[in-house]
């Protein structure tokens, strides 16, 4: 079965940095885009960034680009969410989510990790 399992939240000082991961499982996971998503209290979850199966191509909400990066490694089945200078508006719960194909498309999400930027 699918897993995905988030890691590396907590708390951290406006203008400081982490590192999410999140290890996939149960699909062959070079075959699919991976994406990252976030969902603050009180509101919707919304895509923060994607990235293509072999890393050509990545995507940003415009709130974070140019401070988050989205990379993978396809051999250890790990898709990575580096965030810097981060600001209080980015406290969310962090979620990575995959939509493979079985009988059809299946989305698929992790438990999520929370991030709290505040000093």
């Amino acid at each position: 079965q699918v897993q995905l399992v988030e890691s590396g939240g907590g708390l951290v000082q406006p203008g400081g940095s982490l590192r999410l991961s999140c290890a996939a499982s149960g699909f062959t996971f070079s075959s699919y885009p991976m994406s990252w998503y976030r969902q603050a209290p009180g509101k919707e979850r919304e895509l923060v960034a994607g990235i293509t199966r072999l890393s050509e191509t990545t995507n940003y909400v415009n709130s974070v680009k140019g401070r988050f990066t989205i990379s993978r490694d396809n051999a250890k089945s790990t898709v990575y969410l580096q965030m810097s200078s981060l600001k209080a508006e980015d406290t969310a719960v962090y979620y990575c989510q995959v939509s493979t194909y079985s009988n059809g498309w299946h989305t698929y999400w992790g438990q999520g990790t929370q991030v709290t930027v505040s000093s």
